[in-house]
């Protein structure tokens, strides 16, 4: 089994890993009641064009964000690092936030042309764990395959960051969750 077919089957059994805790998890955000009529989430196939490399550049001065959220708050996050990359032949960047300097995970939310017509039309997030702190130059994947919807997505109950207009990509992202 080669390297792509080896991360296709993680993806797949990650996903399906999800779709259990959503239909099963007393913490799922989907609604009790709907969740006889829930039978797994809809993604789009796997697809290794949309694992990127992309370089870092680290903000040793975070910028604050002040990011909207789906109940009309506003939620302040810290610009920590942009992550640079091409997809489709063109040049993108996105920046990864953080809300407690502590925070393990990058969090590096997106719009896409895909958003509000195949995505949920909040955006999606993707997270970024490393094993140690990243610096400038840095090489990093980025795997927009496990791009999922943010938990407003299921339900009202939940509040929720909307990524901020700088990380509008101007392309068509067809990778990670769907949204019917």
């Amino acid at each position: 089994m080669s390297d792509t077919d080896d991360w296709a089957e993680r993806l797949r059994a990650n996903r399906a890993e999800k779709d259990e805790f959503l239909d099963e998890h007393p913490q799922s955000p989907i609604p009790p009641e709907d969740r006889d009529d829930f039978d797994g989430l809809d993604y789009f196939e796997p697809d290794a064009d949309y694992r990127v490399d992309a370089t870092v550049t680290v903000h040793d001065q975070p910028d604050p964000v002040e990011m909207e959220t789906s109940d009309g708050r506003t939620v302040r996050y810290e610009r920590v690092v942009s992550f640079a990359f091409d997809l489709d032949g063109d040049s993108y960047e996105l920046h990864g936030y953080k809300q407690e300097p502590d925070d393990e995970a990058i969090f590096v939310p997106f719009r896409d042309k895909t958003t509000g017509q195949q995505t949920y039309d909040g955006g999606r997030y993707m997270e970024l764990e490393t094993e140690r702190d990243l610096e400038d130059g840095d090489e990093v994947a980025i795997d927009f395959n496990l791009a999922y919807s943010p938990f407003c997505a299921f339900s009202d109950t939940f509040s929720c960051p909307y990524p901020p207009e700088e990380n509008w990509l101007e392309t068509t992202v067809e990778a990670g969750e769907r949204h019917e």
